[in-house]
């Protein structure tokens, strides 16, 4: 089983974390599903401005979600504050104006209050989603995501706070000029390199790690000719083709699964679950698979990949202990009626709670006729239930 996804590989990166998890008072029930849904590649399109956040986020729905969330952004007199912080420190100027940031001046300037970090209010987001809750799945997806900016980018940090890069290290050679009078610094001496035979005699260095893959594969290159007609391809096919395996490879890359490990009707829910309405329609026509199925496959496949595609799917008989727990559990949440148990199902009233055969329990909602599921699975069906 590939490492868990973790949020924050660097100091500053972690910083955010852990001032979303302790100190910006958000739910801490809310957090776990969107570290979850971080984790599964479902937001794209994400894009850090001076004092806002967009994405979109796929949920249960075809269209993704629109994600906003706008941070509070310093007034004059706290940016002042903060650069004087950075000003009585001469290794926190010269870090900066070498785009770097010293790990004593976040706590250093929350000391002065101009906290770079997100405290108590200073978040406000909004989602296109109906769920009510602060923060909804979506939004917290885009928080933890937000860390992998920081990670590449620890002035991240200031836009957000309301100015960029440039601005900040504008100022902060303009306080660093000497005044009239002052006599000026002299400049630092070149670095004049190696000379050819010191190079070669260096002893070589580690090789750097690969850097992450990306959060989404990249568009395939446009074809310049139609492929032959007598081969029976279309340029759109080919280019299908291609997007699919990029996006393969980039799952690869992240210690996903691979095209081998999945069976027919798995590939299949994972094609679609990248396609809108009418191009999963067109797959299913192709496979042969009704249309209306292969939807719920891909929703499913949205949800909890592999995992979420068998519970929908299959019925199987688990031992008397999970299925005694979730019982217990739902006994106690108070809902009305009486828990149904039929195999590794457990029905009460409009709610589901499915074993799968990975030892996790997958939430199920009814929908009319059919039930859907609903969310990441979990561990612990007291997570799903409340």
């Amino acid at each position: 089983m590939p490492p868990r996804r973790n949020f924050g590989t660097t100091w500053w990166g972690r910083a955010w974390v852990d001032a979303l998890e302790q100190r910006a008072k958000l739910d801490p029930n809310r957090l776990p599903r969107g570290r979850t849904y971080a984790r599964k590649g479902t937001v794209s399109e994400l894009h850090v401005g001076a004092g806002a956040v967009t994405a979109r986020v796929r949920g249960s729905r075809p269209q993704p979600y629109q994600v906003s969330i706008t941070m509070r952004t310093f007034t004059d007199g706290e940016w002042d504050t903060l650069l004087g912080v950075v000003g009585t420190q001469l290794g926190h100027a010269a870090a900066l104006l070498d785009g770097e940031l010293p790990g004593a001046l976040a706590e250093q300037a929350r000391e002065a209050g101009a906290d770079l970090l997100p405290g108590p209010g200073d978040l406000r987001p909004r989602c296109s989603c109906p769920d009510s809750a602060n923060p909804c799945k979506h939004v917290a997806a885009v928080y933890y995501l937000v860390a992998d900016e920081v990670d590449r980018d620890p002035f991240t940090l200031f836009l957000l706070r309301g100015r960029p890069r440039a601005d900040v290290l504008a100022e902060l050679r303009a306080r660093r000029s000497p005044s009239r009078g002052e006599k000026p610094k002299l400049p630092k001496p070149t670095d004049e390199g190696l000379t050819p035979r010191a190079a070669y005699a260096r002893r070589p260095g580690a090789i750097p790690a690969l850097p992450p893959a990306p959060r989404v594969a990249g568009p395939p290159a446009v074809l310049d000719l139609d492929p032959p007609p007598s081969t029976g391809w279309t340029a759109a096919a080919l280019t299908t083709l291609a997007a699919d395996a990029a996006a393969l490879a980039r799952d690869l890359l992240s210690g996903g699964v691979t095209a081998a490990e999945l069976t027919f009707e798995e590939d299949l829910a994972r094609r679609a679950a990248g396609r809108s309405g009418p191009e999963v329609t067109a797959l299913a026509t192709a496979a042969g698979v009704p249309a209306r199925e292969l939807a719920r496959w891909a929703e499913a496949w949205r949800e909890a990949g592999r995992g979420g595609l068998a519970a929908l799917r299959e019925s199987w008989q688990p031992g008397p202990g999970p299925l005694a727990e979730a019982q217990s559990v739902l006994a106690d949440a108070g809902l009305p009626g009486k828990p149904k148990v039929w195999r590794n199902r457990l029905t009460q009233g409009e709610l589901q709670l499915r074993y799968g055969r990975d030892a996790r329990w997958y939430r199920f909602v009814r929908a009319g006729t059919e039930w859907r599921l609903d969310g990441p699975p979990s561990a612990s069906p007291v997570d799903l239930v409340y």
